[in-house]
Formats: structure tokens, sequence, C-alpha cells
């Protein structure tokens, strides 16, 4: 029992102090410093409501321990919930372990507080010792142990505590059932997880969206959308569950298909709809999709917070309109380091190098921290247009004045950096310093390198690495066929190419695509899919006469196939690209600019020819391949031919 009045002398910080005292001077913390007296216990629950970080907290809780109140069962829970909530996780566990009688709503407060620091292992110990002491759980702290198991993949644990729903007879329990489905989900247990979701009396929307998201997080979107569509009445949460499924998931377009079916039931889109559908639209490449999403951000007033304006700002840089992303960045009324670091990631991609560093030093002088994220973009820029001192400068600094330790994205760029430039032998030695084992990406780089500039006894060293290492993918072995057969190596190449099938590892086709009227059309390596095929190759053939009278010659040396001349040269034709290309110009009015997504990197006899499609063609041309924007204009390309 609280005393009815209680008089206790306490500092107060300054936030809580400058509402009782006047404050003659608020930028000194020593002239806010009051006495204060407390004179009830709601006044002391008053204070801790008002606290916003630990260093309010603690004067207050000296207070506290004065009084002899460190013993009150509902002060000691609001104290353990406010020390969660200020990320003090640690201090919490300290006064919980000086609490003499812990009940349920402390075991409760502190394991909330532990899964929000991810500590999720310490929460499931945690429960362990309370239902062993034995305290009985209550539905909210078997709802916070469910999560946790579920983050931590325990099945075993999940499932005991599974059990001890139905021995407690909480199986009606709406929010248990949920995180049960959701516990289930994320350990692979779907069987489970749809029996949980069966057994459920009201099967709605919020239940079914559970269920989607689990099977998203697998790659089952199959499942996932027989699900989606056995939901009678689909709220704006399961549209967007179902949706984000899908861009995760690689669907982009079907994801816009999903959007405008949603548009069609007039359900309203909120903020992570929209963010969700632009992140398709950047997938695909869909700029007057993207376009089109973005008026909806006015038409049903969503806010053009940071949130928004990146993934804006991402969808137009990807989508190959660099100016409506910089206009973007520029209505942001608040920029945050997230903002910043999307605009310096689309200029790099863009090959506008100088300005990407320019705005990184910008970021800086405006008193924004950098990221890992901000560092990759900027690592980029650099390694795009050569600049290797600046590179180093920028990475060393990463290091020195932010520390930051490296990651594995770091050290890509770096051997990017050095490996276009010809350095060999010193990008060698920088792979040889890491501090973390180099990946197949990193040796990939280096091989890449070495095809590029010749260095076939450094290549060989670092294809029998690649060989040796069980994480090699598709492109690296691709690569490492190449680099043999660039030197006539073709025992070699053949011998990589069947390791690859040996592994069971499926090389990734190449595929190009093009938005026309608001419809994504893809191709394949000499597709024959498409409806208008015939006039597709009928164009193909009438810009190879009209290229060859302005001097093409096709680069036979880029096809690294033991085959006759001539079926390299008609290899070279029909690269998806150039098929995306022929369709934009038979598709589109003349002077319009044709934009084309591609997923592998485009090869310099297709970056030859686009140039002169641009030139003979009046186009301006915009192709993102894997690792950049090239944008063709009058015979020449923005990369400078260095890419």
């Amino acid at each position: 029992m609280l005393p009815s009045t209680l008089s206790v002398a306490v500092t107060l910080p300054p936030s809580l102090n400058s509402n009782i005292y006047p404050c003659p001077d608020p930028n000194s913390y020593e002239s806010r410093r009051k006495t204060a007296t407390f004179h009830s216990p709601n006044q002391v629950i008053r204070l801790l409501q008002r606290c916003k970080t630990i260093d309010q907290f603690l004067p207050i809780h000296a207070a506290i321990l004065k009084t002899g109140l460190d013993q009150d069962p509902l002060l000691l829970f609001k104290i353990l919930r406010l020390c969660s909530a200020l990320e003090s996780t640690d201090y919490a566990t300290q006064i919980f372990h000086r609490i003499e009688n812990p009940d349920v709503y402390h075991h409760t407060a502190l394991i909330g507080g532990k899964i929000a620091a991810a500590a999720y292992f310490d929460a499931i110990r945690l429960y362990a010792r309370m239902v062993g002491k034995p305290i009985e759980p209550d539905p909210i702290v078997i709802a916070y142990v469910l999560k946790a198991c579920g983050f931590q993949l325990a099945l075993e644990e999940g499932r005991q505590v599974h059990g001890q729903v139905f021995k407690l007879k909480f199986g009606s329990e709406r929010p248990i059932r949920m995180k049960l489905m959701e516990f289930y989900g994320r350990c692979g247990k779907f069987d489970d997880a749809r029996w949980v979701f069966g057994e459920m009396p009201e099967r709605d929307a919020v239940a079914a969206t559970i269920l989607i998201s689990c099977y998203s997080d697998h790659g089952l979107i199959e499942e996932a959308e027989a699900v989606f569509d056995g939901v009678q009445d689909k709220d704006t949460v399961c549209w967007t569950a179902m949706i984000d499924g899908c861009v995760r998931n690689g669907r982009a377009n079907r994801a816009l298909e999903l959007f405008r079916e949603m548009q069609r039931e007039s359900v309203q889109p909120n903020e992570f709809t929209i963010v969700c559908v632009l992140s398709a639209c950047s997938q695909s490449g869909a700029l007057e999709l993207g376009r089109w999403v973005h008026s909806y951000v006015g038409k049903y007033n969503i806010r053009l917070n940071t949130f928004v304006g990146s993934t804006l700002i991402d969808m137009y840089t990807k989508c190959g309109s660099l100016e409506e992303a910089q206009q973007v960045f520029c209505e942001l009324a608040e920029k945050d380091v997230v903002s910043y670091n999307s605009m310096i990631v689309g200029l790099a991609m863009h090959g506008r190098s100088c300005e990407a560093v320019e705005l990184y030093r910008l970021m800086i002088a405006k008193g924004l921290r950098p990221t890992h994220i901000t560092f990759v973009g900027v690592l980029n820029a650099c390694s795009h247009s050569g600049l290797v001192d600046m590179g180093f400068e920028i990475y060393e600094s990463m290091v020195k004045d932010y520390g930051l330790e490296p990651r594995i994205e770091h050290y890509g760029c770096m051997v990017d950096l050095l490996g276009r430039v010809g350095r060999l032998e010193e990008t060698y030695e920088f792979i040889e310093r890491m501090s973390m084992e180099p990946d197949h990406v990193i040796w990939g780089a280096l091989l890449g390198a070495c095809k590029i500039h010749g260095n076939l006894t450094l290549g060989e060293k670092v294809a029998r690495i690649l060989i040796e290492s069980e994480a090699a993918d598709s492109g690296t072995y691709v690569l490492l066929s190449n680099v043999y057969a660039s030197f006539g190596k073709w025992e070699e190449a053949a011998s990589a190419r069947g390791k690859m099938k040996e592994r069971g590892i499926q090389k990734e086709p190449g595929c190009s695509s093009i938005e026309v009227d608001d419809e994504i059309h893809e191709f394949l390596l000499g597709d024959i899919r498409h409806p208008q095929r015939e006039e597709i190759y009928r164009k193909l053939e009438e810009l190879n006469d009209v290229l060859k009278l302005e001097g093409y010659s096709p680069a036979r040396d880029v096809v690294l196939q033991d085959i006759e001349e001539e079926g390299k040269e008609w290899a070279l034709a029909i690269h998806s690209e150039r098929l995306a290309i022929c369709y934009g110009l038979i598709s589109t009015k003349p002077g319009m600019t044709i934009r084309v997504v591609k997923n592998l990197r485009v090869c310099s006899d297709c970056h030859s020819i686009i140039k002169l499609i641009s030139k003979v063609t009046r186009r301006k041309i915009v192709v993102r391949d894997r690792n950049r924007f090239h944008h063709f204009e009058d015979g020449s390309c923005s990369c400078g031919d260095y890419w």
C-alpha cells in the first residue's frame, strides 16, 4: 500500500522540470536542475511517462529507491516498461533481478523489452524460468514468447508453448492464434500454420494476411496467392501483403497486376501499398506506371515523407529518369540519410560520379552521419568513373572518421575500382588483406578484370580459387568459361561449364524488358514468342543493313563459342536488348525515348550497335543493365565506354 502523502526531494532532468519551473537559460543543463517534491505515487508515474531518455529517468529512479518504493509492484511494472521503451534492457534486467517476488506482469514487461531489443533467446529463457517457479502465464506473455520463438526459429520451445496454450485453455484467444500462425510460418511448418488457420472460427483478411506473409517470406508465392484468393473481403493490409510478397520474390509484373485489381475493387491504398508498388516499378523499369502510382500520393493525401520520397527517388532512378528523381529529392521538406542515400546511389548508377561525391559531402556538411549504404553508393560512383584516389580517400574515411567496418559490398566496390583501371596485382593484394573471407563475387570481379585486360596468368590463378569454391553461382561459372574461351582455351571453357552442370547450377538467361502503353514486354535471346515477332525481326534486319553502311562490323570475338563466323554474327544480332529496342522502335512514336531493362551486363557489341541505333533513328535510348545505366544519344553513351 502506497502512503497517501509522499515527500521526496529529487533532481529533475531538464525536459521534465521546464514545465514546473521557469527556465532562465534553456541551453544550460545545470541552470535547470531543480528540486521537486513527490506528493503522491501518481505524480511519480506522471514523471515516468514524460521521460524521453534514460538520463532523465535515472534521478527519478534514485528518488524512488530512497523512498522504499522500489518493491512497489505497479511502479516496478511501469519502470520495466519505461526502460524497455528507452532501449535500456540491461538496466531493466538489473532492476528485475532486485525484485523480491516478480509476478507475471513484471516478467511480461521484461520479456517484451528483450524482444524489442532482438534478444529473443534471452526472452525465451526468462519465460522458461517464469513457468518453472511456477508462475502461470497469461495470454499476453504467451503471445510475446511465441513471437520470440518465431524469430529465434526455436521450433521445439514454441511447440511446448503451444502445448501450454491447450493446457491453459487459451486456444480461443485470437491474438494467440495469430502468433501461433506467425511462429509456425517463420519456422517453415506451413501444415501447422494452415491447421491453426483452419481451426479459427473467423478466417478473415487479418488472419489470412499473416499466412500470406509467411508463405511469401519463404518464396512460396503460389501458396500465398491461393490463400489470398480465398479471402472474401480483402482489406488494404491484405492487398498490400500480397503485393509486397510478389515484389520481394521478383514478381514485379504480378505485383502491378494486383495493384490494378485493387483499384478496380475500389480498395484505397495506404502509404505502404504505394511504397510496395513503386518498388515493383523499380524492378521492372516501368516508368509510366511509376508516374501513375506517383499520382496516387497526392490523390489519396499520402504525405511525401522521407519513406515515400526515398522510394520515389529509387523508382525514378531505376526507371531511367534521373531528372524526376532529383525533382522529388528537392521537393522533400525534410531530408534524412535514407533520402540522401537514395539520391547518391541513383547518381552513381547513372554515371554522374562527381555529383554523387558532391552530394555525399553536402550530406556530411548538413550534419548527417553516413551509413554503410552511403559508402556503397559513393564508392560505386568512384568505381564507375575510375576515380581511384578519391575512392581510397572515401574508403579510409569510412573506417577512420566514422568507425564503420568494411562489409563485403565495400570490398567489392574497391576490387571493382582497381580492376577496372587494370591494377590487377594490386587488386589481388587488396583481396588478400581483407578482414573477412572473400566470396565468389569478389574473386569473380577480379576474374572479369583479368578477362578485360588480358591477364591470363592471374586469371587462371583466380579461376582455380573459384573452382574450389562451393559457393560459385551460374554467373561465376559462365564468366570462368568466357575467360578461357577469350584466350582460345576451349577445353577449359567446356570443363567450367561441365562443372556447373555437375553441380546442378542453371545459367541465368539474358532477359530484356520494355514498357509500352503501360504494359511490360519481355524478350529472351532469339525470342519468337511475341505476337509481333515478324515485324520485330523485319526491323532487326533493316537496322543491320543500315548500320553496316554506317561502318558497323560485328565483334565476333564477343561470342565465346566454338562456332562458325556467320553463326556468331547471328548470335549477336538476336540478343534480347536488340529485340526489345526493335519492338520499341515499331511501337512508339518517332522521337520518343526508348527505355530497356536487362538483367545481365550489356556486351561490348550491343553497346556499340546501340550507339549507332541512337544515331540513325535519332532516338534517345536508355538501357539499365546489371551494373548501371547507359544513356545513348546521337551515337554516344553517357558511360564514355567505361563500364
